[in-house]
């Protein structure tokens, strides 16, 4: 927060703060001629939640939100559909357990804002993906999916936790052959891989042309689980991602040398 006006794109450091070291991120703050006043968690998850401790040392005050006692640092746990204001920037909390049973998405906009609102959906919706249901069961995630993040508006953007679109894709494809969709999205996601490009946000609209979890009452997609109960379908279809074999990909150079210099070591360490 400052006295200039952020636009909402810009908010993006507000959810997803671990997605950078905290020294890099408070640089973005600095640059930006902002403070730091307070941190959305989606969940609990260490790649989501890891920096909250430090982030609290280094910036006194500071607000976490969350909607799980698990979470690192949180000082204020938020209910489902509570709105928070952030000067000019709106969010309501969207409550989307499955993934972790306490996992919380993010709704934010601007009244009067040309900007279309943003929708940070930690892991639950994934650019061609969901999330995988370690403390839920595919009921809840179809709900999740269907009537609280699929009503969102159309035009509204996906910020999703982790960029993982082109192995998304690659398994939309397997599911449904024929879709010109999917082979467009997944051509334009493979570029943008090898130019070190992001191929976050998409829009919501474009989910529900390409995303299997969101189109489980199309026939192709009906067809490839063989079943067509949505909620089965789903289920089916989250089955099949999990044993979805991982493409070959060299190791990246950095990540060997961190490796290397043992940086790993203590996210490796035996319970």
């Amino acid at each position: 927060q400052s006295g200039k006006k952020v636009g909402l794109l810009n908010s993006y450091f507000f959810v997803l703060v671990i997605k950078v070291s905290d020294l890099v991120l408070l640089e973005i703050v600095r640059r930006e001629d902002v403070v730091l006043r307070a941190v959305l968690t989606t969940h609990h998850h260490w790649d989501h939640a890891r920096g909250n401790e430090e982030l609290a040392r280094l910036c006194p005050g500071l607000r976490v939100y969350g909607a799980d006692e698990r979470i690192g640092a949180l000082t204020h746990k938020v209910a489902p559909n509570e709105e928070l204001t952030f000067g000019a920037i709106r969010v309501r909390c969207l409550f989307t357990p499955c993934h972790t049973s306490g996992h919380m998405c993010y709704f934010m906009w601007e009244d009067g804002s040309p900007d279309a609102p943003a929708l940070f959906s930690g892991d639950t919706l994934f650019v061609g993906g969901c999330g995988k249901f370690f403390e839920g069961t595919a009921e809840q995630m179809y709900t999740n999916l269907t009537q609280v993040l699929g009503a969102l508006p159309k035009e509204t953007k996906v910020f999703c936790g982790h960029e993982c679109t082109v192995r998304n894709l690659k398994f939309a494809l397997k599911v449904e052959p024929e879709n010109e969709v999917v082979k467009k999205k997944l051509a334009w996601a493979k570029q943008r891989d090898d130019e070190d490009l992001p191929t976050v946000p998409s829009t919501l609209q474009e989910e529900f042309l390409y995303n299997p979890f969101l189109r489980v009452t199309e026939e192709a997609v009906q067809k490839f689980t063989g079943k067509t109960e949505p909620v089965e379908v789903l289920r089916a279809l989250r089955t099949e991602k999990d044993n979805f074999k991982k493409p070959k990909e060299r190791p990246h150079p950095q990540a060997v040398l961190a490796f290397d210099w043992g940086l790993f070591s203590p996210f490796l360490e035996k319970k």
